[in-house]
């Protein structure tokens, strides 16, 4: 069987966070009753003029500062040729020999490994409809809502080599586009998608093949598993001694599996022209500067930064800065205990808990908030619990949204650090286990943890294990 080698690149589609569409002052809320939020402009009525949005404007600048880009002074407006129904004026307003930003890079992470993937391009555009098809009515409707929503298109290079590095490089442009606030980052409502451009060649060969486009994948898992699909698709094509057809496919993520849509259109199928109705969008220098200088901390710096602060892998601190509320909550209750230790409860009980109970690892989704972590760090050292009750009542603190010292109070769970009293508890363990105390004085010493386990079975985990360890090792020698 042949080698191959994947050779991926992503169309990223970012919905940018703003009040109102691209060309017209038509709100972009999502989940208004169908065809409500529109105008003559974004309806393709004729006559209508666009007038471009500048808070768009910015913000496709701003991903552009944050992934390495040039962002170009100058930009043209094209017109993008196609007729489909949720399509009104039979184009869309796009970028394409000149677009707002160009030329940069994104450094990611997966397998371990670490690589620089490519930025070919950053363009405005704006967004079509939405086709409704109802199944039981045998009909499609149109709803024209989101039609003129702005949009940045980020187009990668042909740089990624697995289905692991794209779904990598998504969550990294996911991260800086929600840090930006640009995006809501709401990818099932649509607000941050992607079409995978994918081909094998020859092991060793730098000649690009023919390729295939997935299109509208709307999240990390399903980007990866289609991919995983279509590279054993093409390879066993290419094994049969065929040619792979260079198409749009779709991907069915109850089956698993990419189906043909249509044959890939060609630039030139499109027809781009510039747009007679909007003049070139002209950047300020000093726009430019003023932006740049409050772009926000973004996630690769963060994660630097924590990862500083704790000491701990960038593996497990990535995990605090995949969304910057998380990164937020981290760093309010870091600032009020032991940073590292608050790190390892939001990477173990806290994302147990969120697993368990289905919520997403967003503090908005939490009753838990910085200063209970912090506070829960704070009585374990103090010795007013042991680490394993403070186990064991994280589901609480992290569902109730309780104070945990408070809550020890009220339930009566502190630890007993009284050393009269745990005395009692380690002459009554030796005295019931003879034969392991003449084992332990005879060198067995790893049956230490036994007899602290006697200890804190007889105390209800509720021992002080230090103050336990200590009376131990006076009493067994």
């Amino acid at each position: 069987m042949a080698q191959y080698e994947a050779v991926i690149g992503l169309e990223v589609h970012v919905q940018l966070a703003t009040a109102s569409k691209l060309f017209c002052a038509c709100s972009t809320a999502f989940g208004c009753p169908p065809n409500t939020n529109v105008c003559e402009v974004c309806l393709g009525m004729p006559g209508a003029l666009p007038t471009i949005n500048r808070e768009a404007v910015r913000y496709a600048a701003l991903v552009g500062f944050a992934t390495n880009c040039a962002v170009n002074l100058r930009s043209i407006f094209a017109r993008k040729n196609y007729f489909y129904p949720d399509l009104p004026a039979g184009y869309q307003i796009s970028q394409y020999e000149l677009p707002i930003c160009e030329h940069g890079f994104l450094y990611v992470r997966a397998e371990g490994k670490g690589k620089n993937v490519g930025i070919t391009r950053i363009h405005l555009e704006n967004d079509a409809g939405k086709n409704i098809h109802d199944q039981n009515e045998n009909a499609s409707y149109v709803d024209l809502n989101r039609a003129g929503t702005p949009l940045v298109e980020i187009v990668s290079g042909p740089d990624m080599r697995s289905p692991a590095e794209a779904a990598a490089f998504l969550k990294t442009l996911y991260g800086i586009v929600t840090y930006l606030g640009i995006c809501d980052g709401n990818m099932e409502e649509g607000s941050f998608r992607c079409d995978a451009n994918i081909s094998l060649r020859a092991a060793g060969s730098d000649i690009l093949s023919t390729r295939t486009e997935l299109k509208n994948l709307n999240s990390f898992k399903n980007v990866r598993r289609a991919l995983e699909y279509e590279i054993e698709r093409q390879r066993d094509v290419l094994d049969d001694g065929d040619a792979v057809r260079q198409e749009t496919r779709l991907y069915d993520a109850d089956k698993n599996v990419t189906h043909a849509m249509r044959s890939k259109e060609e630039a030139h199928d499109y027809r781009y022209f510039p747009d007679p109705d909007l003049l070139p969008v002209e950047i300020a220098e000093e726009d430019i500067r003023a932006w740049k200088a409050g772009l926000p901390e973004l996630p690769g710096e963060r994660l630097a930064r924590f990862t500083r602060m704790t000491g701990l892998p960038e593996a497990d601190i990535e995990i605090l800065v995949q969304h910057s509320g998380t990164a937020d909550f981290f760093e309010k209750a870091a600032a009020m205990s032991d940073a590292r230790k608050v790190a390892n409860y939001m990477i173990g009980p806290m994302l147990r808990e969120c697993h368990a109970r289905g919520v997403p690892i967003e503090p908005s989704c939490w009753a838990m908030k910085p200063e209970a972590l912090a506070g829960l760090v704070r009585i374990v050292d103090r010795g007013i619990i042991n680490a394993r009750i403070a186990n064991d009542i994280f589901g609480d603190l992290f569902s109730s949204g309780c104070m945990p010292e408070a809550y020890v109070t009220e339930k009566g769970i502190g630890q007993i650090s009284d050393a009269a009293v745990l005395e009692e508890a380690v002459d009554a363990a030796i005295a019931a286990n003879p034969a392991e105390a003449a084992a332990f004085r005879g060198g067995r010493t790893k049956l230490l943890s036994f007899f602290v386990g006697q200890v804190m079975r007889a105390t209800k985990g509720k021992a002080n294990p230090a103050l336990v360890n200590e009376l131990l090792n006076k009493k067994l020698y």
